[in-house]
């Protein structure tokens, strides 16, 4: 009875009870670059300038418009300093399909409003207006680093950067003592933290030199005047982030799982990175798509619905004489981007037989979407059974995973946006605790079969 219950039945196996130790240090050595990325780019803009570098020095180089190219060459395609699309050409021609994965770089955060900077009682502040899919108490009471991006009025660009040095100071947003928030604590989470409030606490001192009202702002535009060359005015044609000012963390006393700030979605955006430096000459021409703005939709000239990318793979098809049409037809892309993890301390909002599970390796979504399956792209069992084929060839260990339970909530990725360009697609990505808090949790060995599985894709 017991061969024939596991020759017949399904049983999900702990990835450690599966790899060698040699894998498992494997993968460990892994996730140290992988906590390097992660501290090097806590925006979309530096993990641009940050991917290029590493781009470029595994032999990449800048696309130019009808520039010729052979097999094993190495392209990629800066989008405005916000997204970066890279490719390995491969000995097949482009007709015959590429091989996609496609990440975001972008992660919820606090962005500067045009007008931000006010005094109130002698203290200054920054209003914000927040960026994606968050939790607004989570973020007050925490410490914030800046940065940011400012065009001034000649055309000329300032990069600021606040709170990652040793030696920086940092930012907060205020929250009540306990011992007067009786009333405060009779709110509910959404009325009690609200958009509006979400204040940052920049600077206190006031001006010597300044009489009158808002001598504390005049000590802030001060020393953004000597140290940057910034007015006020500027901050109408800037673009200003505040993120966690976390570095990621070994958790757990077998430095089995890593926090961090960003994990959604630069697990996999490193993942897809990775992998494609690793991958020389494939069958498949190879490519991994960096995408801005996915936690907002995905909209904007630097989104996943732009024409960015068929601008960019449509040149390379127009230079070899193929269709762009039927280059997509038969591509495959892997939407790399994580999904919830099963946690035991709430799980009512799961359904847990089809929910995924740290330590069990890449997730498998067939589709996304909420309640009926709403902005899903809902995968095909062909499509699943590929995967599932390459996943057991190559050893990579993976699961299924369903978004909580149906009609519990739900949500989305690229992968519709994919499909739209008729594209083979389907999620695949990291399971994470604590999705878009300020700190997100995710296994090491799920990490590390990400990357196996998106490394297998493009060598298949």
């Amino acid at each position: 009875m017991a061969d024939k219950k596991e020759k017949l039945f399904y049983q999900q196996k702990n990835a450690y009870d599966l790899i060698s130790e040699e894998e498992r240090k494997a993968c460990y050595d892994y996730c140290e670059g992988y906590k390097e990325f992660l501290d090097n780019c806590k925006t979309e803009r530096i993990g641009v300038k940050y991917t290029v570098a590493l781009a470029e020095n595994a032999g990449f180089k800048p696309y130019v418009p009808g520039m010729d190219f052979k097999v094993g060459d190495r392209l990629y395609y800066n989008s405005r300093g916000k997204a970066v699309i890279l490719a390995v050409i491969g000995t097949r021609p482009l007709g015959d399909g590429i091989n996609i994965s496609a990440a975001h770089i972008d992660s919820p955060r606090l962005d500067l409003k045009s007008v931000p900077l006010y005094e109130d009682s002698e203290l200054a502040f920054f209003k914000t207006h927040y960026y994606g899919g968050i939790k607004k108490y989570q973020w007050v009471a925490i410490p914030l680093e800046l940065y940011g991006t400012v065009v001034l009025k000649d055309g000329s660009t300032v990069d600021v950067s606040i709170g990652a040095g040793p030696d920086d100071p940092q930012f907060v947003i205020t929250d009540l003592l306990p011992h007067l928030s009786a009333d405060q604590m009779k709110k509910t989470l959404t009325e009690a933290f609200t958009g509006e409030g979400l204040n940052i606490l920049i600077a206190s001192r006031p001006d010597k030199e300044t009489e009158g009202s808002d001598r504390v702002k005049m000590t802030v535009m001060t020393i953004l005047n000597e140290k940057y060359g910034i007015i006020e005015e500027d901050f109408l044609s800037a673009e200003f982030e505040a993120v966690p000012a976390y570095n990621a963390r070994d958790l757990g006393l077998d430095r089995s799982m890593i926090g961090a700030y960003g994990h959604d979605d630069r697990s996999c955006a490193y993942a897809g990175l990775t992998a494609l430096m690793e991958t020389e000459s494939p069958e498949k021409t190879a490519v991994c798509i960096l995408a801005d703005k996915e936690e907002i939709g995905s909209e904007g000239v630097t989104g996943m619905k732009s024409q960015g990318f068929e601008w960019f793979i449509g040149a390379l098809c127009e230079k070899k004489g193929v269709r762009l049409e039927d280059c997509f037809a038969n591509s495959f892309c892997l939407s790399a981007d994580v999904c919830n993890a099963f946690d035991p301390n709430y799980p009512e909002v799961s359904e847990k037989r089809n929910n995924a599970k740290i330590n069990y390796g890449t997730a498998l979504m067939k589709f996304t979407g909420s309640r009926g399956k709403s902005g899903s792209s809902d995968a095909s069992a062909e499509t699943i059974g590929k995967l599932r084929t390459l996943f057991e060839k190559e050893g990579v260990i993976w699961q299924m995973a369903e978004l909580g339970k149906v009609d519990q909530g739900g949500g989305g990725t690229v992968a519709m946006f994919m499909a739209q360009r008729n594209i083979e697609t389907v999620d695949s990505g990291v399971p994470v605790l604590s999705m878009h808090a300020p700190y997100e949790i995710v296994s090491k060995i799920d990490c590390y079969m990400t990357y196996k599985a998106i490394k297998a894709l493009y060598n298949s």
